[in-house]
């Protein structure tokens, strides 16, 4: 299918330049998605970060090459460390021991081969989504920067949501929300140019003094309904992410993308998730017809 071949193509720029300059932005192009969600889909579909994935692929090489009688100095800028001592870090997370010690008679190195993304029927499920056109919306909130490691937004956003919990603003939010749409919107919009941002938002009538707004276009969405502690992993894990949107019209596109989280009294948390689509040219609904034929 298109979407694994064009991943594998993401991993074999990868695996070309891990001895020189990775540009990520080149790789998420060969995937036909924006970075931000090259990274998640890799994430999800391997198990691992793409950073993680990275490290390993360059220190499996890095032992080789030691091994091979090259200076530990010359193989840790081969592979990008300017720092000796970062090399170490690096090579000993990977191996267990430090890179003076990979020449060592009896010592065991890991090896991690090169990642290929192929496709494994394990049952079937349902995934129920629907596909909506919305109008132009504005939030009215606050943000945070965003990195560009995916890695380490798991860790930057629920932190995020923890201080604004804490110090009162998602109490403010709730105070001016509109009052047909109640619910808060954690929304993530990476654009290269404008940096990455994480916004907690609310619907609201205008702008409000003290808040950032936010404008969201007209567009095309694949919308899910969740419920649960974490419906959004089950969602992306399940296959919306790693498959895209099978329809013959339509394909992920770059945009933000927006959880809305309802306020309603009931055990069981509920959430609304709306991913960008972009209408698909001819010839790829062309493969698409003959991929389900």
């Amino acid at each position: 299918m298109d979407w694994i071949e064009r991943l594998n193509d993401a991993v074999k720029y990868i695996e070309e330049n891990l001895s020189g300059d990775i540009d990520y932005s080149l790789a998420a192009q060969r995937a036909c998605c924006s970075l931000y969600h090259f990274q998640r889909m890799f994430s999800y579909i391997s198990g691992i970060p793409l950073s993680e994935y990275v490290r390993r692929r360059k220190m499996s090489l890095a032992a080789a090459d030691i091994i091979g009688g090259e200076k530990i100095i010359d193989v840790a800028v081969k592979y990008g460390y300017s720092s000796p001592t970062a090399f170490n870090r690096a090579f000993k997370s990977v191996h267990g021991v430090a890179p003076s010690d990979a020449r060592s008679c009896g010592t065991v190195l890991k090896s991690y081969p090169p990642l290929v993304f192929k496709i494994t029927v394990k049952g079937v499920y349902e995934m129920n989504y629907r596909i909506e056109k919305k109008d132009a919306f504005r939030v009215v909130g606050v943000s945070s920067p965003m990195e560009t490691d995916m890695e380490k937004n798991f860790s930057v956003i629920p932190l995020f949501w923890e201080k604004c919990l804490s110090n009162g603003t998602i109490e403010k939010l709730c105070g001016i929300m509109d009052d047909n749409r109640k619910g808060v919107l954690g929304i993530s919009k990476c654009v290269c140019d404008e940096g990455w941002k994480y916004y907690i938002a609310v619907f609201a009538g205008g702008s409000c003094e003290g808040f950032e707004t936010l404008d969201i276009p007209s567009r095309t969405w694949a919308v899910f309904d969740g419920s649960g502690k974490s419906p959004e992993a089950r969602i992306l894990k399940k296959g919306f992410l790693p498959n895209g949107c099978h329809h013959p019209d339509m394909s992920m596109t770059n945009g933000p993308t927006w959880n809305f989280i309802y306020l309603r009294t009931r055990k069981t948390p509920f959430s609304r998730y709306g991913y960008p689509l972009k209408r698909v040219p001819s010839i790829n609904k062309k493969r698409y017809e003959n991929n389900i034929g």
